[in-house]
């Protein structure tokens, strides 16, 4: 199981699922949904030990989309003002 995150300058952290789920929480979704979502995402990295953030990214964007397309527009919205990131065409390279 995915124990590791390593962020976009190269440093490492805990991978933390309830990290995921606050950010989830954060477009929208009620809590039974960003849990699941989470855990769903969780299982995607079940065989691995370390994963990007760009490739977490990626995963939890596939999983908004197919759950609610608000929420997803809302983490892209969130990600393009706040972090001044392009998250959308991050995720499509």
């Amino acid at each position: 199981m995915v124990s590791t995150v390593v962020k976009r300058d190269g440093t490492e952290e805990p991978f933390v699922i309830e990290k995921i789920v606050v950010s989830i929480l954060k477009t929208g979704a009620p809590l039974d949904k960003a849990r699941e979502i989470a855990r769903r995402i969780e299982c995607n990295f079940i065989n691995v030990d370390k994963v990007s953030a760009r490739d977490l990214t990626k995963a939890i964007l596939t999983e908004l989309r197919k759950a609610n397309e608000e929420w997803y527009r809302n983490w892209i919205i969130f990600d393009r003002a706040v972090k001044r990131r392009a998250t959308e065409k991050e995720v499509e390279a």
